[in-house]
């Protein structure tokens, strides 16, 4: 009884671990990543600096849903962090390369 008492504990253990990362994968870095992003597409999309920035936050605005949808669809916590941190390193590659380069592309 008391080996299955254990057993059902470190079960709920898991599963409150694997929903409390879901929830630091969908709102902080969720907000990270789409931020990232609305910097990258600021500095990637064509016409004046002032309609690029606009259009880059009301796509981020999206995309930080998006990933906060994705966190908790995800097969595990620890699969959605490490995919919404791969995203996030990717943009933010993409921007420094901009800036490196010389600001926008």
């Amino acid at each position: 009884m008391a080996r299955a008492m254990q057993t059902m504990s470190e079960g709920v253990w898991k599963r409150r671990g694997d929903v409390a990362l879901r929830i630091v994968a969908a709102v902080p870095l969720g907000y990270a990543v789409a931020s990232l992003w609305a910097m990258a597409l600021a500095r990637l999309l064509p016409g004046s600096p002032s309609e690029a920035s606009i259009a880059a936050a009301l796509i981020a605005l999206a995309l930080c849903a998006v990933a906060a949808m994705y966190a908790f669809a995800a097969r595990s916590g620890l699969r959605a962090f490490t995919v919404l941190l791969v995203l996030g390193a990717m943009a933010g590659a993409i921007a420094w390369g901009s800036i490196a380069t010389g600001g926008r592309v």
